[in-house]
């Protein structure tokens, strides 16, 4: 039973409602200082994934190739014109919505290091308590968004269920071929994600956060091959 899943999906479901109804209630100095947080605690938890690397030069090249490889697919075109495909279905949405925004919201509910290492963790062994944990966050988190771009922010639960349900299943092909210092790079790169989405958010550097998500691809073969053919020639 994908219980870690359904609690995370319903925490942005109803945290993006909770937010849509009290963000008219706000002043647009207290939605800033709220987004300032957040962009805060997103650089703290990429920095919590980041230092538990195995293999730093695997990390690196992953995230340069994967950022490559999503610039010439247009990733970040794609996922901003989906987004706001989505916003249209909600004209109820505040007129200050902002598409880059809503683009760093899609990408941190539906492809955070945490929630797709959960999704695996609670498939294969059962154990939901990531996923548990990341959704008292999300309810909060989407919250605060909601306050900003309106009631789109509940819709994204919709692919963020289907990404993360889709893992669920898979799980049990796709922990058995990972190792610990595999799973340690993947985190590490979903932290440097969140490190750059944190600073998107807080408007310090407009990061090109949706290019870098093949990244996280990429980085289960390229950590493979560093611990199995580079290591032991060092």
């Amino acid at each position: 039973m994908p219980v870690g899943v359904i609690c995370n999906t319903l925490a942005i479901a109803i945290g993006g409602v909770a937010g849509a109804k009290l963000g008219g209630r706000l002043s647009a100095e207290f939605k800033e200082k709220l987004n300032l947080v957040f962009g805060i605690c997103a650089l703290g938890i990429g920095i919590t994934s980041i230092v538990l690397m195995s293999n730093l030069p695997a990390v690196i090249l992953s995230l340069i190739l994967g950022t490559i490889l999503g610039t010439v697919l247009h990733l970040g075109e794609r996922i901003s014109h989906g987004g706001a495909k989505l916003a249209r279905l909600f004209p109820q949405k505040n007129d200050n919505q902002d598409t880059a925004l809503l683009v760093t919201t899609i990408v941190l509910f539906c492809a955070s290091g945490s929630g797709i290492y959960g999704s695996i963790v609670s498939g294969i062994s059962g154990d939901h308590s990531i996923l548990l944990a990341k959704s008292i966050l999300d309810l909060f988190t989407a919250m605060i968004f909601a306050c900003t771009l309106g009631m789109v922010v509940s819709a994204i639960a919709i692919p963020q269920f289907l990404i993360f349900i889709a893992l669920f299943l898979l799980a049990r092909v796709i922990y058995p071929l990972t190792t610990p210092a595999m799973i340690n790079d993947f985190k590490a790169v979903g932290g440097l994600i969140l490190l750059a989405t944190g600073l998107r958010i807080a408007k310090i550097k407009d990061f090109p956060i949706a290019d870098m998500i093949p990244a996280m691809l990429l980085v289960w073969p390229i950590s493979w091959m560093w611990s199995a053919w580079i290591v032991p020639l060092l």
